[in-house]
């Protein structure tokens, strides 16, 4: 299938202005002229490229995909007259990846490793709260969004849970501590610092400290595994949290293992929107094993 690039260049100005009527006077061009050579472009493609939505024209998801390659087409286009005029530096693919706040650094740095060399490429990295970071999605902001819990995806929101890897949940805490706090009776009076009320962690320990009729002696609740790392390390208390969270702690001997909590789990997803066509970029990031996003320590 031959592609007339006079016809993908006219789409790939108007997905970008998202209006048929500007681009055409930008472009000097009639509407119907415009409008008739995106249809030619369908055509050739099988595939209808935009919907409308009002006064705008928003991309399907082949358009989104075709979209995608005619941006890097145009744009290698216009850096190689600006690497001859002016000595540019090539533009990088972008991978745009959102995680909740209260994930693990260490397990994100894991799941990015095997494009972290990758000099052909830039990473998007984006926090926030679970919400937000779907509505980014749905908006095509965000490829992917990592996050502790799955969501279900509906006809409106078509979002997909792959969950990635799961990993038992340890007491953590110095080296130093004596004697062994073991679940359940090393923890009788212990303080110890736990995820927040919202965290299905938390719920977890709480079911599993009550069959075991355990009235835990909480003295911090945290949402940041980052801010937990830093307590466990720097306080003389328990923390319950993924030992993924203090690898490099529990590597140096800073902070020991106690022990697994019987039952309790901390999962990992990946979410994304349902697509026609994948990025194989995100597929290599989805098919890792869960031995490679949580190395033994």
């Amino acid at each position: 299938m031959k592609l007339n690039y006079h016809h993908l260049y006219y789409f790939w100005q108007v997905a970008r202005s998202g209006h048929l009527t500007r681009t055409a006077e930008a472009l000097h061009v009639s509407q119907s002229s415009l409008s008739h050579q995106i249809r030619q472009l369908e055509e050739r493609l099988g595939q209808p490229l935009f919907v409308r939505e009002g006064r705008r024209l928003r991309l399907t998801e082949a358009g989104r995909l075709a979209f995608d390659y005619a941006n890097a087409i145009f744009r290698q286009g216009e850096e190689l007259a600006a690497l001859f005029s002016e000595g540019g530096q090539a533009l990088r693919e972008v991978i745009r990846v959102g995680a909740v706040g209260t994930l693990s650094r260490n397990f994100q740095e894991e799941f990015l490793r095997p494009l972290l060399d990758r000099e052909d490429l830039e990473l998007s990295l984006q926090s926030g709260g679970l919400d937000e970071l779907l509505r980014r999605l749905s908006a095509h902001r965000l490829d992917v969004v990592l996050a502790n819990q799955p969501v279900r995806g509906d006809d409106q929101h078509p979002w997909r849970s792959q969950r990635l890897a799961r990993q038992p949940v340890s007491i953590i805490g110095a080296s130093s501590l004596a004697p062994l706090p073991t679940f359940p009776d090393g923890l009788r009076g212990r303080g110890l610092i736990v995820p927040g009320p919202d965290s299905t962690v938390r719920h977890a320990f709480e079911q599993l400290c009550d069959y075991h009729r355990l009235a835990p002696n909480i003295i911090a609740e945290v949402d940041d595994m980052a801010m937990m790392r830093l307590l466990a390390r720097d306080t003389c208390h328990l923390a319950v949290m993924p030992p993924v969270v203090v690898r490099d702690e529990l590597r140096a001997g800073t902070l020991t293992d106690f022990g697994a909590l019987p039952g309790v789990f901390e999962e990992f997803y990946a979410i994304t929107i349902r697509r026609r066509f994948e990025s194989p970029l995100l597929k290599r990031l989805l098919g890792q094993s869960s031995e490679a996003l949580l190395p033994a320590r």
